[in-house]
């Protein structure tokens, strides 16, 4: 197993790409914390229809240590409350997952002032404060790894502006905290996935997912699953060399556009 009794926070992760992830961790045989909102899954429209079962309990059945801490992380206080309950529970931390994100559609007319602080609250600066508290952490471990989820909208707009926004800057706090965590062997990578089969897809048209389809070189879309597998390798000691870098997971969209 890759990932043997470390011990992993994936923020997000009662669905979508966050609960892939926790899935994938589980499976290498890390034990992990998993921190949304709410527990139970999103169901989507389009994606996850299916999904019923809390991550904790998948999380369980592949014979690892799951707990669940509800957290909203635009919340200081909460995100504080998440990293010292997981250090208290399993004794340590080795990885942070920086995983939770909204989105709310709108060009930069038809955005509010107010959803554009939502955003970049959420999908930069909880960021930047779960890294800030965890890293004094991740340095005592022999393994500190910190893993964001950008998007392929890091490099394009199209997603509306502080979304775009925000994920841009994520893939360059990425490189700033790689330079800063080297010394202390801590490693800090991003992935940018392209489009993913979530609930989260549920704001767009059939229309437009179509159109997406159409520009996805690979003949499917990638799944939860997809995004977890890329995490786990850079969690793993096959990446303990690769640090300040930005894995695109996109079935080859950035390479048609």
């Amino acid at each position: 197993m890759l990932l043997k009794n470390r011990i992993a926070i994936v923020t997000g992760s009662s669905s979508g790409i966050g609960r892939g992830i926790a899935i994938e961790f589980a499976r290498e045989g890390a034990h992990v914390v998993v921190t949304d909102i709410q527990e139970n899954p999103n169901q989507g429209k389009y994606h996850e229809q299916d999904t019923i079962t809390p991550t904790v309990n998948e999380i369980e059945k592949l014979g690892a240590q799951g707990l669940f801490v509800k957290t909203d992380i635009s919340d200081d206080t909460q995100v504080d409350h998440l990293i010292q309950k997981t250090v208290e529970h399993f004794g340590g931390l080795d990885i942070l997952v920086n995983n939770a994100g909204i989105h709310i559609p709108g060009n930069s007319q038809e955005l509010s002032i107010d959803d554009w602080d939502k955003v970049i609250n959420v999908d930069l600066r909880a960021i930047f404060v779960a890294a800030k508290i965890a890293i004094p952490h991740l340095k005592k471990s022999t393994f500190g790894r910190i893993i964001q989820i950008a998007s392929v909208n890091a490099y394009g707009g199209g997603a509306g502006p502080a979304y775009a926004s925000a994920k841009a800057a994520v893939v360059n706090m990425t490189r700033d905290l790689a330079l800063e965590s080297a010394q202390d062997n801590l490693t800090v990578n991003a992935i940018c996935p392209g489009y993913i089969e979530t609930a989260i897809q549920d704001y767009l048209t059939p229309e437009q997912i179509e159109e997406t389809r159409q520009k996805t070189p690979l003949p499917r879309f990638g799944l939860p699953r997809d995004i977890g597998r890329s995490a786990v390798f850079l969690a793993s000691d096959d990446a303990e060399w690769i640090t300040g870098t930005s894995l695109v997971v996109d079935g080859g969209y950035l390479a048609s556009v």
